[in-house]
């Protein structure tokens, strides 16, 4: 499979920004990560999200936006590749489960405006781990205002991303289910899943893969 812009997604936990660094140093890809260590509503939004979860919400879609747009104009797309950690609908995704109805409402005007300005991906992976398995990855790597992170927010996400997932079918979804597989620490796990995702022949609409 050709690909010139790729995302990896998956919930919090799921190991999409470890899998873009592997994958942008062994193609020698333009590399693109969310920068949501630098945003000052995120702590607080783990603390008190009914207060925090609309400015937090804006703050990322203006982020987001301003990130893509700068890198994919620069970026020759028909001729190298580009690997990013995040998809712009992502916005959409988080915010329909932290905003209340008519703050998500406006959110979804503001966001339908600048959505279309932006390239779609060659191919959107999903990279599925089961909400007791993001938790212990949660655990693990110790950032400290994701401590307080629930099973059921967890779930809220993952229920976020598989309906939009069944809302697309002009869009190339590969979900993989990895809760067998160690990707970041099994070498082998890792060629198993880069050639699954460039060598797979996928179709538009949802295409599933269980290792």
């Amino acid at each position: 499979m050709d690909l010139r812009y790729l995302v990896i997604e998956g919930n919090i936990g799921a190991g999409k920004t470890s899998l873009c660094h592997k994958i942008a140093e062994d193609k020698n890809a333009k590399l693109i990560l969310e920068q949501f260590a630098d945003n000052p509503f995120l702590p607080k939004f783990y603390k008190n999200p009914d207060r925090y979860s609309f400015p937090l919400e804006l703050s990322f879609l203006a982020d987001r936006y301003n990130q893509l747009k700068k890198n994919l104009d620069s970026f020759d797309l028909f001729s190298e590749l580009i690997v990013s950690d995040y998809f712009f609908m992502k916005s959409l995704i988080f915010s329909s489960s932290t905003l209340q109805e008519d703050e998500y409402k406006l959110y979804r005007q503001l966001f339908n405006i600048i959505y279309s300005q932006l390239p779609k991906p060659d191919l959107y992976v999903y990279l599925h781990k089961s909400a007791e398995n993001l938790i212990k990855n949660i655990r693990l790597r110790g950032r400290e205002y994701e401590q307080e992170i629930s099973f059921e927010y967890l779930k809220s996400i993952e229920n976020g991303y598989f309906n939009f997932f069944k809302q697309q079918n002009q869009m190339k979804i590969l979900v993989i289910d990895t809760n067998s597989i160690d990707f970041v620490n099994n070498e082998a796990d890792y060629r198993m899943l880069v050639n699954t995702i460039f060598e797979g022949n996928y179709q538009e609409g949802i295409n599933r893969i269980v290792f």
